[in-house]
């Protein structure tokens, strides 16, 4: 019998983005669903039961996959890791191959499907992922907080705190922040929220700046003011997307630019997001035979 799985590209150089909606993914899918998740990092494939996930692997590296799998298993897949090559293998190694997909100018090949929010077509579920729990409106009593992202191997954000002059924000702390580097950071804000009220401070905040695109919808689906700060080791994918909704993109770490949007912030025609959990977990059980 044929088994499945989920693989997520995670760790310390590309953040927690994509594992986020791999857990929204898994719990909408229901605890009825025997399904793995593999995680290209082993730190939070460790704590990853502290998110709802029962049943997750550590396997380092993408080509670590087929030791796990087997020829037929069924595999939903997240990353950007792959060349051409390896996933036309992918589609064939598995029975059913699912792709999310952040990129405007990708395509749907044959013997996969995608879940992407630019494509519409057959086999396409067009459409963001993104957990109900943030479409729940809450009092915003934070007034501005900043969350650069879950990592900062080489220390980004404390060179670039200019960006934040004058502004005052409460920090998020992120998952791959080393001891030392959190006790550092914590000195320079007014306030912090630790890692684990990562969820209270996406309902709570009113002005979010952020280098995390997951977090910017996040905050948006739950009435909130995103700002997104576009990385330059992070791809430009959701700048297309970010327009659409009416999320302003900050570039160069720009703080007068930063400080322009937050002083014009209630002149921002920022648009509604859908929820679209039921309509991804039905394109997904009805691809899987689920």
């Amino acid at each position: 019998m044929s088994k499945l799985y989920y693989y997520v590209h995670t760790g310390h150089r590309v953040g927690l983005d994509k594992f986020r909606r791999s857990v929204s993914i898994i719990r909408s899918l229901g605890e009825d669903i025997d399904i793995t998740l593999l995680c290209s990092d082993f730190r939070i494939a460790h704590v990853a039961k502290e998110f709802g996930i029962k049943n997750s692997v550590g396997i380092d590296v993408i080509r670590n996959i087929p030791y796990i799998a087997h020829h037929g298993d069924k595999l939903i897949f997240d990353s950007d890791e792959a060349n051409p090559i390896m996933l036309d293998d992918m589609r064939k190694f598995f029975s059913t191959f699912i792709r999310l997909s952040d990129d405007k100018d990708d395509v749907k090949l044959d013997k996969e499907y995608l879940i992407s929010p630019y494509i519409q077509k057959d086999g396409v579920c067009n459409a963001l992922v993104i957990d109900d729990k943030y479409f729940e409106q809450t009092e915003k009593t934070v007034k501005i907080s900043f969350f650069y992202g879950d990592d900062d191997y080489e220390k980004d954000l404390e060179r670039n705190l200019s960006l934040l002059d004058g502004l005052e924000p409460v920090l998020q702390l992120g998952f791959y922040y080393f001891l030392d580097y959190e006790d550092e950071l914590k000195k320079k804000f007014i306030d912090f929220f630790e890692f684990e009220d990562y969820d209270e401070m996406i309902q709570k905040t009113e002005i979010l700046i952020t280098a995390s695109p997951q977090a910017a919808l996040e905050n948006l689906a739950s009435g909130g003011k995103p700002i997104y700060i576009q990385r330059i080791d992070y791809p430009t994918h959701f700048e297309e997307l970010f327009g659409k909704f009416g999320i302003p993109i900050i570039k160069n770490y720009n703080n007068k630019q930063l400080v322009l949007q937050i002083e014009t912030i209630n002149k921002q025609e920022y648009k509604k997001l859908e929820k679209s959990s039921n309509k991804i977990t039905k394109f997904i059980k009805d691809n899987l035979n689920l």
